[in-house]
């Protein structure tokens, strides 16, 4: 069953997503992602597809990048104060350090959207939003005063551009090759998938040398002794001559022993064995580099 303002699945809506928003229930989305752009300069067009995956000539404005205050900033400012107390205070706080600049208007227009999209998240749900250093360190402080500092998860670095040659044109910085992604959520209950990325062939070569001689598959081995020893609960028993606190009960160490997962140094001290095969790879951590940024426009396809 659809969601009440939702017609259909998979439905692109084209217009202001504040509306959108606003003709949503509470608690009815699993996921959102938003790249609200500032300080680009740049005027935004919608771009479409003929049926058999051409370019078509027509397209549509979408909207300008261009972020001035005026009357419908103040309106989203009064707006924010009305319909939530701690992102009302916060903007307050941010118009006593820059009044009615182009910043100033930006985060009105972003915090009026961000509190309907923390009210459609559903508790487990997630929100991801992307932008650049130019405002990402006022937007990170908005997110905290509408989903509390406890629904901050992750500040994503992705490097989305190569190396910048900018020293000709004067430039006095350091290269600016990355955008971030806020993640955040409503609940610890939400719901999560872990992503991993390929070992490097160099890490394999290294840490994986050892080589089963019955299947011929690489492996490398683990320490079997328990983090923080038995302080730490970990149970104390002797193990082929070896007495220590061990990361597993002795019931598992004779399973992993029966079940040839055991490797015994000469002194007779165990180790776990990893396959290479049963790893999944490296877990996803907060900088992305493996991705660039997509080549050209991408075109939505007319029905």
């Amino acid at each position: 069953m659809l969601p009440a303002g939702i017609t259909a699945m998979n439905e692109l809506h084209f217009g202001d997503n504040l509306d959108v928003l606003r003709a949503m229930p509470a608690e009815s989305v699993n996921l959102i992602y938003l790249d609200p752009p500032f300080n680009s300069n740049a005027n935004y067009n919608v771009l479409y597809g003929t049926k058999h995956g051409g370019a078509s000539k027509a397209q549509s404005h979408a909207f300008e990048d261009t972020w001035t205050w005026g009357r419908d900033a103040q309106r989203a400012l009064d707006d924010t104060a009305e319909r939530h107390l701690e992102a009302g205070a916060l903007l307050d706080a941010f118009q006593k350090v820059f009044p009615t600049s182009n910043m100033m208007a930006y985060l009105a227009m972003m915090a009026v959207r961000l509190i309907e999209m923390h009210r459609v998240l559903k508790p487990t749900g997630s929100l991801y939003l992307h932008c650049d250093p130019t405002a990402s360190h006022y937007l990170k402080i908005l997110l905290d005063s509408i989903f509390s500092v406890r629904g901050y998860v992750n500040e994503i670095a992705w490097k989305r551009y190569g190396a910048h040659n900018d020293v000709g044109q004067g430039s006095k910085h350091f290269g600016r090759v990355h955008d971030t992604l806020l993640f955040y959520s409503k609940s610890d209950d939400r719901r999560w998938t872990q992503q991993f990325t390929p070992l490097d062939p160099k890490y394999v070569e290294e840490t994986y040398r050892l080589v089963d001689e019955k299947t011929g598959e690489r492996y490398t081995t683990t320490p079997l002794t328990g983090p923080g020893g038995a302080e730490k609960g970990n149970p104390v028993f002797e193990w082929n001559g070896h007495t220590r606190a061990w990361r597993y009960s002795k019931e598992t160490m004779q399973r992993l022993h029966d079940e040839g997962r055991l490797y015994y140094s000469r002194t007779g001290y165990p180790r776990k064995i990893l396959y290479l095969s049963e790893s999944q790879g490296v877990p996803a951590q907060s900088i992305w580099a493996d991705i660039g940024a997509s080549p050209g426009s991408i075109a939505f396809q007319a029905a």
